[in-house]
């Protein structure tokens, strides 16, 4: 577990490059990927109790990546924390037999909770998580659910925010990738989707909206959650830049998904080299 503000920052840097470089050698969700790096760096490098050598352990914190096309930098800090080697993903990416592709398959990879791919799915599956450990009477596990902002126009995802809020959920825990586009354009003008956090509010919710790629306030927003035992389900809200820490990505729809040739990785890498 890394504890500090710097070393994450250093950690999420990382996570960035080995996006960056699996980019190149296959297609992926690049720009949602890199815009969440920082809240997933954060959450499974500092935030989640999860050990890679029992990973079935009752009291463990679970995952479930609503956002199924984040698989990449779902797998990257996997491998960060253990459950295998970065060169794994690299290597077996897309490939036939291969543990790792455009979504997380749980068939494939235990370290997988939930398999996902279809927008507005996981989150009402963690939802029902949520719910079954307090029916086991466990106070202390809580369930991270990370959603994109597309995913909101989904009827499934306030049927479960809903019922989390009913159900007292407290040991759930939303993320929200606001980056502010789909693969087609900008949603407020696709979706008309307005205010995310006044809507959860709205639902009886515990909402936290701030800097997605502050890594400090990341931090400590995860350190002030309730007790996972608490009755009120909290959001994530985190407002974020598709792409971000690649300029030519940064805010670009075309950036959804897509591969980049060796000169654009080298140019993106020295980028990044530069901010820090």
């Amino acid at each position: 577990m890394i504890t500090t503000v710097e070393g994450l920052r250093q950690a999420a840097l990382a996570i960035r490059k080995d996006l960056l470089e699996l980019c190149s050698l296959q297609t992926i969700h690049i720009g949602g990927d890199l815009s969440v790096t920082d809240v997933m760096t954060v959450l499974w490098q500092y935030q989640m109790h999860y050990d890679p050598q029992d990973i079935h352990a009752e009291d463990r914190d679970r995952f479930v990546l609503s956002k199924g096309h984040a698989s990449a930098v779902t797998s990257f800090n996997q491998a960060a924390i253990g459950c295998f080697d970065r060169e794994d993903v690299l290597r077996e990416y897309a490939t036939d037999g291969g543990r790792f592709s455009m979504h997380s398959c749980r068939l494939v990879n235990p370290f997988v909770e939930v398999s996902t791919g279809s927008l507005g799915h996981g989150f009402p599956v963690a939802c029902g998580m949520a719910a079954g450990l307090r029916l086991k009477h466990n106070d202390t596990s809580r369930v991270y659910v990370v959603m994109g902002d597309g995913e909101q126009s989904e009827g499934s995802v306030w049927e479960a925010a809903m019922n989390a809020a009913h159900l007292k959920l407290g040991n759930l825990v939303a993320i929200i990738d606001l980056n502010g586009l789909e693969a087609d354009g900008s949603i407020y003008e696709l979706t008309g989707l307005d205010s995310v956090a006044e809507k959860y509010r709205s639902f009886g919710w515990r909402v936290c909206e701030f800097d997605g790629h502050d890594i400090a306030e990341i931090k400590r927003q995860f350190d002030s959650l309730p007790p996972a035992s608490s009755e009120t389900p909290t959001v994530f809200v985190c407002h974020t830049v598709k792409g971000k820490g690649v300029p030519f990505m940064e805010d670009q729809p075309r950036w959804h998904a897509g591969r980049i040739t060796r000169e654009q990785y080298e140019e993106a890498l020295r980028t990044l080299d530069e901010r820090g």
